[in-house]
């Protein structure tokens, strides 16, 4: 089973409550949204693999490490998981990007894809897909199936709130995959939105609300 990780650092949870709030604009949400997707990745990189090497400083040779050249690909889901990608992308600029396009069907809350473009060699790179908003799971599900008809093996999932319901399902249907998210919130609503949540992450980071 991939494992489930809650983001608990103190300032997580202080940017969390910024973003929740109806009186925060789009210009101060995308700065939230950019930042929460940079701390959150210090914990989604903690297992890259290292490797020795020695540097010189000012003073004498020292036995230092630097990540073993792993190769990363970040793919959000369009469009709001393109606010987590310049966050990621600050503590991994080597990565690639990869761009998957769903949108929800308003009468079954199921996943229609209209657009999806990975790097080319994706199947050799660990992928960390990238959504802030975690509610039915099923956008994410489809997301994830696409990646694996790729070729992706090995996929790490991360979302700033969640519903409990979408984590139940992607780990029912994608039990390899790990998750990483600030928040479970209490339940979805009769539109499938997350409650409390904080609304439609796009709308609010685009100003289309």
């Amino acid at each position: 089973m991939g494992k489930l990780t809650v983001i608990d650092h103190p300032l997580v949870q202080h940017k969390i409550s910024l973003l929740r709030d109806e009186q925060t604009g789009p210009k101060e949400f995308r700065e939230l949204v950019g930042e929460l997707a940079m701390l959150m990745g210090y914990e989604v990189t903690r297992d890259l693999p290292l490797k020795e090497i020695e540097v010189k400083t000012p003073v004498a040779m020292a036995k230092t490490k630097v990540i073993a050249g792993k190769k990363l690909a970040i793919v959000p889901i369009l469009r709001a998981g393109l606010g987590m990608v310049d966050g990621m992308l600050k503590l991994i600029p080597a990565a690639k990007v990869g761009h998957i396009g769903l949108y929800r069907d308003p009468e079954t809350l199921e996943a229609v894809e209209y657009y999806c473009k990975l790097p080319h060699d994706c199947a050799e790179r660990d992928v960390i897909l990238v959504d802030p908003m975690f509610a039915t799971g099923h956008s994410i599900n489809a997301a994830l199936n696409l990646l694996k008809k790729k070729g992706c093996g090995h996929i790490k999932l991360v979302c700033l709130v969640a519903a409990q319901q979408g984590i139940d399902l992607i780990q029912k249907n994608h039990p390899d995959v790990d998750i990483f998210v600030a928040v479970i919130d209490d339940h979805l609503n009769d539109h499938g939105y997350i409650v409390p949540g904080l609304g439609d992450a796009g709308d609010r980071y685009f100003g289309t609300k």
